[in-house]
């Protein structure tokens, strides 16, 4: 009998997770529709991933980052930033 056939594979990182999360968001048609997300860093997720994260994602180019109150920030592009 043939075994199945599956993959394991390793827990992700902080900052894979984070990156996973803040996609998710991202790409929900709500924030799409209104080109902007205000998020915070989980108690789970590294304050370096999430810094590492923030910083990456503020590199590319029409996307806003915001530093709100008690460490959440706001993530805007296109038509926001330019609002």
């Amino acid at each position: 009998m043939p075994r199945p056939a599956f993959t394991t594979s390793k827990p992700y990182s902080s900052y894979e997770a984070a990156g996973r999360r803040l996609q998710a968001l991202i790409s929900a048609p709500g924030v799409q529709k209104y080109q902007a997300v205000t998020v915070c860093r989980l108690d789970h997720e590294s304050l370096e991933d999430w810094e590492r994260l923030l910083n990456e994602i503020g590199e590319t180019a029409g996307v806003r980052i915001e530093t709100l109150e008690g460490g959440t920030v706001r993530i805007g592009w296109r038509e926001y930033y330019d609002a």
